[in-house]
């Protein structure tokens, strides 16, 4: 009795017509700058430096967390790869550079092709937000490891900036200012924590209707996080940018002392935060403490800034003109705590 790999649960014919589900959906992110097509055993990108005096290339790598787990319950997964995009181009984006070329990786159980398709797509749009080519990416079946069902996704992005011109956050002064720009909603942070308070403690289902959002909460949950190249690369050409910090993970807690150099603290008006109302849902629901809240999730603010007084209102106004909301967050002053909450 012979056996194949077919057998062993690895469709190879389901990968042949997933790439060619994917093959325009990927085109639609290439620059002139993409030398390669899909199907390769790599991905080639001619890089261009002759605007740079010194480049140097800026990379990031991210998932979405176990908000892939709204994904599976939802069966909706046409956005889930946008998030990864955006955990990966953002990141990069707070060092000053410039998003060139993006890969991704997804690995599930069995391997359906228009659902593959879809969450290519998915990354695809994200590239386009993100201004970064689409260049490659793996797709593995691993039977027996993950469930039919399921799947994981995980993301890479190259960037590229000038040595003089990276952005770590070293210049920030006392009497700086932070300017914040909204988020879209929970982003792709804290959903164990989303996911304990809605589906253990409230007992909600993906399908119920929440009045105060307008939308069932799966829906709300799968907003795709905010991409920034938009917003931030006009203002990185522009002005003296000291400091940025995509706020995931931790929160307002743990990544904006990030950029802080030592002795200084970062004062936050809360008060000045339009802050989504699945946060204040989510507080009320899991009887969350405040500080526990802007150390888990970005509250309202997704991006950032850390700029020189002088210079804050040029930047509210070109925001303004681009149609961002983006607000006076705080200011820089002496001090040991890191961040402090008014």
């Amino acid at each position: 009795m012979t056996i194949s790999y077919k057998d062993a649960g690895v469709d190879k014919e389901a990968g042949y017509k997933q790439v060619k589900l994917i093959k325009n959906i990927i085109g639609k992110t290439h620059t002139e700058n993409v030398i390669s097509d899909i199907g390769g055993f790599a991905g080639l990108f001619q890089l261009d430096t002759s605007s740079y005096r010194e480049p140097v290339l800026v990379s990031g790598t991210d998932g979405v967390g176990t908000k892939l787990k709204i994904a599976f319950m939802m069966d909706k997964h046409s956005t889930i790869g946008e998030d990864c995009v955006a955990m990966c181009v953002n990141d990069i984006l707070c060092q000053g550079a410039k998003p060139l070329f993006f890969l991704d990786y997804i690995a599930t159980g069995k391997l359906i092709p228009e659902k593959m398709a879809g969450i290519v797509e998915g990354i695809a749009n994200g590239c386009v937000k993100g201004e970064c080519a689409l260049i490659g990416g793996e797709t593995a079946e691993m039977p027996g490891f993950y469930n039919i069902d399921e799947y994981d996704l995980a993301g890479f992005c190259v960037g590229i900036v000038d040595k003089e011109r990276i952005i770590d956050g070293s210049n920030i002064v006392e009497g700086d200012i932070l300017i914040g720009l909204p988020s879209s909603g929970v982003h792709s942070n804290g959903y164990s924590l989303v996911r304990k308070i809605i589906f253990e403690k409230q007992n909600m289902t993906v399908d119920e209707f929440i009045p105060e959002l307008g939308t069932t909460i799966g829906e709300e949950l799968l907003i795709p996080t905010r991409i920034y190249t938009k917003a931030i690369r006009p203002l990185v050409d522009k002005f003296n940018i000291k400091g940025m910090a995509h706020i995931t993970g931790g929160g307002f807690y743990e990544n904006i002392p990030r950029i802080l150099p030592e002795g200084l603290t970062a004062h936050i008006y809360t008060d000045r935060i339009n802050t989504p109302r699945i946060f204040n849902l989510l507080q009320i629901w899991g009887n969350i403490p405040t500080e526990e809240m802007y150390s888990t999730f970005n509250m309202g603010i997704g991006m950032v800034l850390a700029v020189s007084k002088d210079e804050g209102e040029k930047i509210k106004n070109l925001l303004k003109d681009q149609g961002e909301e983006a607000i006076l967050l705080g200011e820089i002053k002496k001090g040991q705590e890191k961040v402090i909450l008014w």
